[in-house]
């Protein structure tokens, strides 16, 4: 490794970016006139970055992490100052020198080291006062109130949902604004995975044609997890595990980690796609892992947005983490807490696949255990993408043409969908995604480096 550290690759850092804004403001900032006071070392790159305040923007980058401080006032994680100071450190022109840190980028980096010493259980200074033990028994009256409630919010559900099929579908048309009032209600009833899809039944009424067949389907499906709520001590324990996370409970991470019966898979993590969605409000940063070993897929979940909550965990694709990963539980786990790092990430290779009947097959075998799954993760392999033959869509097609899998809706008239036309250039490629009932949502493909869409 040399003295700063084994440097990342344009792509890699682009990967990282929150949006397409994001990327071409942090490459206008890939170049040494507005920077001063740059510097690297095997964990760290810094500098300030001159704006249009008199004092320069002072930015930071833990690239072990990798994590971010920034003085700008961004809500966006990476903002375009730490994008551009790592594109100035990836294209290795000599702009950002080895050396030690300043002041200011020292002291967040020591804080952050001396947290992960504590979190892994070596000494280091002073210890943070201990917390006060919950009471065991407080604890389970509220869990059994909070049951209770949600109980209430499903039964009064279920008879909005007797009351629309017994008055017909096309009665939602006139009655819309109902749907927010039930969905404020199973709020009200500390059920937002239930309020969640409410909320996509509105959406679904006269959204184009046969939306009456979208609509009983999605009303089946809430009317199942309605069900398994009610009668949730009668379910198995993984299946009852994804009907509280359906609905709304959730497990703390902790807990998974060091509670109870916790149990963590150490593996190679390749990281396959990160992605960002911001609703005004909140920041979902959604990682996607593979095992070397085991072959298993993970997503990790982290939330933020503003300044007291940033999204401190970034991971561009590409890389590969020797870590310990915790599941949540489920009946076909996906989603995991990270745990113990047991080395920094580097460049990993391109991930294994398969071909398109793999990809349903995964995704059916899936929805087996949970029928409330949108999608499942996979990576295909010799994949090309060819226009559908109504010429309303695309799709990809295996390399012998016997199979192909259209691409989901949501990506028709994106860029992200021309990025990948013009990668494979009619050849072949390595693409990663989520294969549902939509079709396939295309995240990253290999060029041979990874590439976000």
């Amino acid at each position: 490794m040399n003295p700063q550290g084994e440097r990342w690759t344009t792509d890699q850092v682009l990967a990282l970016a929150p949006d397409e804004a994001s990327r071409k403001a942090g490459g206008k900032l890939a170049a040494p006139g507005p920077w001063s006071e740059t510097g690297a070392d095997e964990g760290a790159v810094w500098g300030q970055c001159k704006g249009s305040g008199k004092k320069p923007y002072q930015t930071v980058v833990d690239i072990k992490g990798p994590a971010f401080k920034c003085s700008c006032p961004s809500r966006k994680f990476p903002c375009k100052h730490a994008l551009g100071l790592l594109l100035l450190w990836a294209g290795d022109g000599g702009e950002v020198t080895a050396g030690e840190p300043s002041a200011w980028a020292g002291e967040w980096l020591a804080g952050r080291r001396e947290r992960a010493e504590r979190q892994a259980g070596a000494p280091s200074g002073a210890a943070a006062p201990p917390r006060a033990p919950a009471d065991p028994e407080a604890a389970k009256r509220r869990a059994e109130r909070r049951m209770q409630r949600i109980g209430a919010g499903a039964t009064e559900l279920e008879q909005r949902l007797e009351d629309l099929l017994r008055s017909g579908l096309t009665s939602a048309e006139s009655g819309t604004g109902s749907w927010d009032e039930t969905a404020a209600r199973m709020v009200d009833a500390q059920a937002p995975g239930l309020a969640s899809r409410v909320r996509e039944l509105s959406s679904v009424v006269a959204s184009g044609p046969d939306w009456p067949a979208r609509l009983l389907e999605e009303c089946a499906l809430l009317h199942l997890l309605d069900q398994g709520f009610l009668g949730i001590e009668r379910l198995p324990g993984p299946l009852a595990a994804t009907v509280r996370s359906r609905v709304g409970l959730t497990t703390e991470a902790a807990d998974l980690l060091t509670g109870p019966g916790a149990a963590t898979v150490r593996d190679r993590w390749l990281v396959l796609a990160q992605q960002d969605s911001d609703d005004g409000k909140l920041i979902t940063r959604r990682i996607f892992l593979r095992g070397e070993r085991t072959g298993r897929m993970a997503l990790h979940l982290s939330f933020g947005g503003s300044p007291g909550r940033p999204l401190d965990l970034a991971l561009p694709p590409g890389l590969v983490l020797d870590a310990d990963l915790a599941y949540y539980p489920g009946a076909r786990p996906l989603r995991a807490t990270l745990g113990e790092r047991h080395a920094p990430a580097a460049p990993g290779p391109v991930p294994p696949g398969g071909g398109i009947d793999a990809a349903l097959a995964a995704y059916g075998d899936a929805l087996r255990d949970d029928p409330w799954l949108d999608s499942w993760p996979v990576v295909l392999t010799d994949v090309t993408p060819i226009p559908s033959h109504d010429g309303k869509g695309w799709q990809l097609a295996d390399a012998d043409g016997e199979s192909a899998l259209p691409l989901d809706p949501r990506c028709l008239g994106r860029t992200s969908l021309w990025q990948l036309a013009a990668i494979s250039g009619g050849a072949p490629i390595t693409v990663f995604g989520e294969c549902g009932h939509r079709g396939f949502l295309p995240l990253t493909v290999w060029d041979p480096a990874p590439v976000s869409l």
